[in-house]
């Protein structure tokens, strides 16, 4: 395989798994924050949104405001997607029960490759598969002594969180030629639009605003920026596989950072999961000529 074709696809990886460590961080603000849902979600989406946009601005300089148009029906779905993501996801753990969401978001990359193989024809390199199963089974560990019985209200949610995710992360790998960090700001703005209506900002203290954000530039904003490059340069299914490192490093940071101690299970679990997608990514830095040059190609 072309050189130039298997450094984009490592630099694929890494970027990927660092927006997966910003994502991880959302424990450690949302036990600091002391906001009603809509409130953080509105607050949060403005200032994610705005960060987003800067660096798109930054990247395209005099292109920025032109590309929002460029980016077409794709891009408006990608922003409907992911600003529902946003929403449901967040939304699932303020309801429900934690080992509940991370079940039904483990389901992801399965459903992701489900999803781009029938809509856009991509099929799932064997490694990717092998990883997301063990991954998986490291997910069934880390619930072994949860406890369950959340109600179906934000099963539901987890649920619409993992098809959004699914859904935009193959829309951005059929339309990689089109820039889609504009829809990322516009998603954040649109869930900061559909939360201001139930929102409360009266509330807010300054040292609230100030953390939330943090929240909204440092875990949100970072980790769509690092996603939207990475993904253009991975299958949909290997992107939402690496991205599964929210999953055993959430718990981590609330343990070292706010002396919440994880189970025994949780950390045998989490170690599962970070050896599958650990190995997984050193395989890949390791491939040569085996994967063919159109299943990496970066943007034209």
């Amino acid at each position: 395989m072309d050189t130039s074709l298997l450094a984009q696809h490592r630099l694929g990886l890494i970027l990927v798994a660092l927006a997966a460590l910003c994502w991880s961080s959302a424990g450690l603000f949302t036990r600091s924050i002391d906001l009603d849902l809509m409130t953080l979600l509105f607050v949060r989406g403005i200032f994610s949104g705005l960060a987003v946009f800067t660096l798109h601005c930054m990247l395209e300089k005099r292109f920025a405001i032109s590309d929002f148009g460029k980016m077409g029906w794709p891009g408006i779905g990608v922003a409907i997607l992911s600003a529902m993501s946003m929403i449901t996801g967040i939304g699932s753990i303020f309801y429900g029960k934690v080992a509940d969401a991370m079940v039904i978001y483990a389901t992801v990359p399965f459903i992701t490759a489900a999803l781009a193989w029938l809509l856009i024809g991509e099929r799932t390199t064997r490694s990717t598969v092998i990883a997301s199963c063990v991954a998986l089974l490291g997910v069934v560990i880390m619930l072994w002594g949860a406890d369950w019985g959340g109600p179906m209200f934000a099963r539901g949610l987890a649920l619409l969180m993992s098809l959004g995710m699914a859904g935009f992360s193959i829309i951005m790998r059929r339309h990689r030629d089109l820039p889609m960090l504009p829809a990322m700001a516009a998603s954040a703005w649109l869930a900061a639009f559909t939360c201001f209506w139930f929102a409360d900002i009266t509330t807010i203290t300054p040292t609230q605003l100030g953390l939330t954000a943090a929240f909204g530039v440092l875990q949100n904003a970072a980790g769509l920026a690092f996603y939207t490059l990475g993904t253009r340069r991975l299958s949909a299914a290997e992107a939402t596989l690496l991205a599964a490192l929210e999953v055993p490093f959430t718990p981590l940071w609330v343990w070292l950072f706010l002396n919440e101690t994880p189970g025994i299970w949780t950390l045998a679990g989490g170690a599962v999961v970070l050896a599958a997608l650990f190995t997984h990514i050193t395989g890949e830095f390791r491939r040569g000529g085996t994967t063919t040059e159109s299943e990496f190609a970066p943007t034209p």
